[in-house]
């Protein structure tokens, strides 16, 4: 009895528990109804307001009326028209109105006026009412503040703000005025895109693209393609460049030329920056700097460029190249200047590390200084000079140019000639003051002043054996040459000399006080003047 009552119990207790689970779930599937419903009904409120919002409501008209000819659909109406759709107002002088499509096509004097700031002019227009969708022909003119733009065919999107044209327009704005073949303007964000035999013009400015972006409140042009820009008298190509209208600034990328005065000067580098209000332009990565009128070429990979001033400054591996009649000249400094004051006048200046190659003539020195009018050319601390087999040294080396050929060389203080024979043995000059005379580029005669001394070896077979050599003291001394040698010296007044015969080794040096032949230093070739040799004497008197 006992174990029939649990039975009866436990069946009650799985009842009770069947009826409160199906009262939650009808709870739960009531509430999903009320929110199915809610959310329809919302929804369709939503679609309602949406639909108002997109519906063309007629104003105003002189006449109105339908024609089964024509379609008894269409909704004719004609003078002083006036339609709004949500906060735009469209003025025409005559309409069909297609009111079951929600669509308007408009003839003759239209006029769009979206809120205060949108004003859209043309010939002959469709507006999609449910699309939101406006595309106007003929004469089109589109004012958005101080922004105009012209054209003959010109769609407009209202959901996004966005119009955009495809068979030429123009838009000018208070300082550009830019056409193209295709071209899209966002009222939102007021960005331009154009594309397609893209130009703008401004007071100074002519620019030439194949593609460009352009912001018509911050003034700045994105270009991309093909694109020449003109200014005064530089004209640069570039195929990646940001441009600032404004402030007229730009900076190019993707290995740009600037070139200058009808392509006398052309400048190229990875990346261009200038500043067309100031003159001031800088360049970085792989610079040539190149005057085609006076054939040289500056190059390296930082440089600076001021027009006003005729300034240019390159370092970072700068190297100078001139090119002559019949050879080029090479020179590399830590720093190299150059300033143009008129077509005579250009100085050139280089510092720290000078060297300098040309088959016939090397240098090393720690600066330099060229002027073009007085074409010397000025070697600074610690300056070495060599041609052929012969090393002239001092405190400071003036060289005179006549066009582009040595005319004189002037040394001044702690002068030294060294001429290092094919024994090993040195023939040495030192000095006060030297003076050096050219004809056609080849030394004719030396003179030499102020406590002269010199080491000379004699009689030397096969440029190897030797006799003996002599040693001279004189206040003065000349050396007349012919073919680089010396065929007549004379010492003045009252020399001091000694001759002396001997026959020790080759490994043997007689040298002058404070002599150093120092042709480790020499260049050998254009490539060398780039590795910086360290000073040191390896001739000890």
């Amino acid at each position: 009895m006992y174990a029939f009552i649990q039975i009866i119990y436990g069946r009650i207790v799985i009842f009770k528990l069947k009826i409160e689970f199906l009262n939650r779930f009808f709870e739960i599937f009531f509430l999903c109804l009320l929110f199915i419903f809610f959310g329809v009904e919302k929804k369709k409120e939503i679609l309602l307001k949406k639909e108002k919002k997109i519906i063309i409501y007629m104003d105003h008209a002189d006449s109105t009326f339908f024609s089964k000819k024509i379609n008894p659909n269409i909704h004719i109406i004609k003078g002083n028209v006036l339609f709004h759709h949500g906060n735009t107002h469209l003025h025409c002088d005559s309409a069909y109105f297609y009111a079951k499509n929600n669509l308007l096509e408009a003839f003759s004097n239209i006029c769009i006026n979206q809120g205060d700031t949108l004003h859209i002019y043309g010939d002959y227009l469709i507006y999609e009412g449910t699309t939101g969708l406006v595309k106007i022909n003929g004469n089109v003119r589109i004012n958005n503040r101080n922004i105009t733009l012209l054209t003959n065919n010109f769609n407009y999107d209202k959901n996004i703000n966005l119009g955009y044209f495809f068979d030429g327009g123009t838009l000018v704005d208070s300082l550009n005025e830019l056409t193209s073949t295709y071209g899209q303007y966002s009222l939102d964000t007021k960005n331009a895109n154009f594309r397609g035999n893209v130009m703008l013009k401004s007071s100074q400015l002519e620019l030439k693209s194949d593609a460009l972006k352009y912001n018509t409140i911050n003034k700045i042009a994105t270009i991309s393609g093909n694109s020449n820009i003109k200014y005064d008298n530089v004209v640069i190509h570039s195929t990646n460049c940001m441009y600032d209208l404004k402030n007229e600034r730009s900076i190019f990328f993707n290995r740009s030329m600037m070139l200058i005065k009808n392509k006398e000067k052309t400048l190229t580098a990875d990346t261009l920056f200038y500043n067309y209000k100031m003159g001031i332009g800088k360049a970085f990565g792989h610079i040539v700097f190149s005057d085609t009128i006076k054939k040289e070429i500056l190059v390296g990979n930082y440089g600076y460029y001021d027009k006003p001033k005729n300034f240019i400054f390159v370092t970072d591996s700068a190297k100078f190249i001139k090119f002559l009649q019949k050879d080029s000249l090479f020179l590399h400094a830590d720093t190299l200047q150059m300033q143009i004051f008129d077509k005579k006048q250009e100085i050139l200046k280089a510092f720290h590390n000078v060297q300098i190659y040309k088959k016939d003539l090397q240098v090393v020195c720690d600066s330099l200084q060229f002027n073009t009018k007085s074409s010397t050319l000025f070697l600074c601390k610690n300056p070495i000079l060599w041609s052929k087999n012969y090393q002239l040294s001092g405190e400071l080396i003036k060289i005179f140019f006549n066009d582009t050929i040595i005319d004189r060389i002037n040394v001044i203080d702690n002068v030294f000639i060294i001429e290092k024979k094919k024994s090993g043995h040195f023939n040495q000059i030192k000095g006060e003051n030297l003076t050096a005379f050219f004809i056609n580029g080849s030394p004719i005669q030396i003179n030499i002043k102020g406590n002269t001394e010199s080491i000379y070896f004699f009689n030397i077979k096969n440029g190897i054996d030797f006799s003996g050599y002599s040693k001279t003291k004189s206040p003065y001394m000349t050396i007349y040459i012919k073919d680089y040698n010396p065929v007549k010296i004379l010492f003045y007044p009252e020399p001091k000399a000694e001759i002396f015969s001997t026959s020790y080794s080759n490994s043997e040096q007689k040298l002058l006080e404070k002599a150093v032949y120092y042709d480790f230093l020499r260049p050998k070739n254009k490539n060398d003047i780039f590795d910086h040799k360290v000073m040191k004497n390896i001739c000890k008197s």
